[in-house]
């Protein structure tokens, strides 16, 4: 893997070229609450925001509150996030984060990483959505499209989300880390996609010869 302060040029490059071409970042997964969220992560897992952005709508209808999520009857909600995949483990996950959040945190979201890990199906990908957009802390959230991006960019050289989160807190600047992520999940949708990269239209192609003369994001 390249030395870390060439990592952290490419990095610095990478995120000025996504923020002009994706000026707002946000998550792409739709919530009110921050509650919400964290069930809407849990829920993103195997599945595609999509998806559960078509689920969450009904369950959160269905069930109003903090509390009323803490008492939900678990085969209401296996139903309701059946489409989402593994919905028993889900399910079962989903009511319990909402009791320990209710009942012994008083609603309260943890602010930390270590405290969020804790919480029954929340991993490390939806600890640091919280950080990042409930907290509005440092975070890096390593999913499919950021971990194949940096490796293609030569930012990481792994597969192991956890140890992909570590590489990037390394050349990442911190302040710019939570947004960067969201702008990588458009760019990896609309270009730079799994089966078929779109490099010809590439803007991280165009920015990243303007400083090392290569018509190529793998330099």
């Amino acid at each position: 893997m390249k030395s870390k302060a060439v990592r952290k040029k490419i990095a610095a490059i990478v995120t000025a070229a996504l923020k002009v071409k994706y000026p707002v970042a946000q998550c792409a997964l739709e919530y009110d609450e921050p509650y919400q969220l964290m069930i809407a992560g849990r829920l993103s897992a195997q599945c595609t925001d999509a998806r559960v952005n078509t689920v969450t709508p009904v369950l959160f209808e269905r069930y109003t509150t903090l509390q009323s999520l803490a008492d939900a009857d678990i085969a209401d909600v296996e139903e309701i996030i059946r489409p989402c995949g593994l919905f028993h483990t889900k399910a079962q996950s989903i009511i319990g984060m909402c009791r320990v959040l209710y009942y012994e945190l008083d609603g309260v979201i943890p602010d930390s990483i270590d405290e969020l890990i804790k919480l029954p199906g929340i991993g490390r990908k939806t600890a640091n959505l919280i950080m990042g957009d409930i907290h509005r802390k440092p975070a890096i959230v390593c999913d499919t499209h950021c971990i194949r991006i940096t490796n293609r960019l030569g930012l990481t050289d792994t597969k192991d989300p956890a140890v992909c989160e570590k590489q990037l807190r390394e050349i990442i600047v911190p302040e710019e880390s939570s947004d960067l992520c969201h702008r990588i999940v458009y760019f990896g949708r609309e270009v730079c996609t799994a089966r078929k990269p779109d490099c010809e239209h590439c803007p991280l192609r165009a920015a990243l010869a303007a400083e090392y003369g290569k018509h190529s994001c793998i330099l």
